[in-house]
């Protein structure tokens, strides 16, 4: 098993695909941390986001034993794209429930944020940002809120956050720079420094 950790996700695919099934738990480890917390950030409850956690990767499962996954080189953002509709789902059966209506309910990841060799002084001023901006995030609307933590917490690019949620990359750039300002006015009101050197 060591030696599938340094294939690519479609190589992995295409073992599992054939039989193997050590190639799916290595998918698996990839992923579980940030799919997780993408579901549970947006369903805020840790029962709902273990089922639907398990499902999604049960939804995986039979795709790729079925020979139907087609997502060359997109298994993180085919993967998220599954748990975002069984997101949906969820808050579709639960609306009377007083939850977020699906129309608001957006997921959004945050860009890559590629620090070659940072020290660890930077290391620690980043995380203290980005722990800032996940309490000021809480305050965003749905749709906002679900493309800052696709794209700095999930590192999805605009496409791939685009792809998962159904919309246009004008729409979701739009989402992001809205949230931005919002972010910034709330910054500017807690006396927060959010830039990251």
């Amino acid at each position: 098993m060591e030696s599938f950790a340094n294939l690519t996700d479609e190589m992995l695919v295409k073992l599992y695909a054939g039989g193997n099934n050590g190639a799916f738990d290595i998918l698996l480890e990839r992923y579980e941390e940030k799919i997780f917390s993408y579901i549970f950030f947006v369903v805020h409850n840790q029962d709902v986001a273990d089922d639907i956690f398990q499902e999604t990767f049960m939804k995986a499962v039979v795709t790729i034993q079925q020979g139907r996954y087609v997502e060359n080189g997109k298994f993180q953002a085919w993967i998220t794209r599954i748990a975002h509709n069984l997101i949906i789902d969820y808050f579709r059966q639960t609306r009377n429930e007083n939850c977020v209506s699906n129309d608001e309910v957006e997921y959004d990841l945050f860009n890559d944020i590629k620090l070659a060799e940072t020290t660890v002084e930077s290391k620690m001023v980043r995380e203290q940002v980005l722990d800032d901006v996940k309490l000021l995030v809480e305050h965003l609307p749905q749709n906002q809120k679900e493309v800052v933590f696709m794209r700095y917490y999930q590192e999805l690019s605009f496409k791939e956050i685009a792809d998962i949620k159904g919309v246009s990359i004008n729409t979701a750039l739009g989402r992001m720079r809205y949230a931005l300002l919002n972010l910034r006015k709330m910054a500017v009101k807690k006396e927060l420094h959010l830039a990251i050197s």
